[in-house]
């Protein structure tokens, strides 16, 4: 994934929850300032890796994504493919570990 502008990003920290999604380790939201969180999961251990912090994400297209049957079509569908609405910033870079 490569970043895309980024000066409306929010980085400050976002609590993470672990989901059930083969793609998507856990996910975050701010609503104070509309800032998606995800951390994705490695597809060699399992484990979380990276995290991304997404921009103008409502709390409304939040609990769609967090209810979605599947977190990972979600994202790939309706946040992905829309980098220019929804610019984001890779926060933490962290290499894929086994699951503790």
């Amino acid at each position: 994934m490569q970043a895309t502008a980024t000066a409306a990003v929010s980085t400050a920290p976002i609590a993470v929850k672990e989901v059930e999604s083969s793609q998507i380790f856990a996910i975050g939201h701010d609503a104070a300032t509309n800032t998606l969180a995800i951390r994705f999961r490695s597809y060699k251990t399992n484990g979380p890796t990276s995290l991304y912090h997404y921009a103008n994400v409502p709390a409304a297209l939040f609990a769609e994504f967090a209810s979605a049957e599947s977190i990972g079509t979600y994202f790939s569908q309706n946040i992905k493919p829309y980098d220019k609405k929804y610019p984001y910033v890779q926060i933490e870079k962290m290499p894929a570990t086994a699951p503790a």
